[in-house]
């Protein structure tokens, strides 16, 4: 005898159905309610917040920038600002490892402009040896890199105040080993 649908009477198909159903319905109704938290109410039960209220907390001392520097304008920092720092080799080679970090790739290795990724910038880098920020005080540099300048974003985020003039003495060393192997070199 073959097992299949096509082959039973209908008197069989229509009792097997009908134990299907009332199994199903049996099963429906014996399963107990299930119950779902209503996420969707949760703002409105819940006690209402109000920014503020509370007093902020006492932050410790020193762990906000409240002894750092004032906000200066490029044209303040090219008057105003000087480089504390003594070109040492410790300052040369953090400068250095700074530049190559975070100036390097626009305005290339030695800072003549050609860096890696100036193919795909909108206006050609700087360059750093041989353009005009050479003959420009060292405040305007630091001013550069604190606030960015047309295409060039602002890296006083990422460079604390020391880094940016370590970078600057690099700059200017890289300024003048430019300048030496032009003299020597005419």
């Amino acid at each position: 005898m073959r097992l299949s649908i096509i082959g039973w009477p209908p008197a069989r198909i229509a009792k097997s159905a009908g134990v299907g159903l009332v199994l199903a319905a049996s099963l429906a109704m014996s399963a107990s309610a299930a119950f779902c938290f209503p996420w969707d109410i949760d703002m409105y039960r819940g006690p209402e917040v109000q920014p503020l209220a509370e007093a902020p907390r006492v932050t410790p001392a020193d762990t906000l920038p409240v002894h750092g520097e004032p906000p200066l304008s490029l044209e303040q920092a090219t008057i105003k600002m000087h480089n504390p720092l003594q070109p040492t080799a410790e300052n040369l080679t953090t400068g250095k490892t700074l530049f190559e970090t975070n100036c390097a790739p626009c305005h290339g290795s030695t800072g003549e402009g050609n860096g890696p990724v100036t193919k795909i910038l909108i206006k050609p880098s700087k360059d750093l040896v041989a353009g005009a920020s050479k003959s420009l005080p060292d405040g305007y540099i630091y001013g550069v890199i604190t606030d960015g300048i047309l295409t060039m974003p602002s890296y006083a985020d990422s460079l604390p105040p020391d880094q940016r003039w370590q970078v600057v003495l690099y700059v200017r060393s890289l300024q003048q080993a430019a300048g030496k192997t032009a003299a020597s070199g005419q």
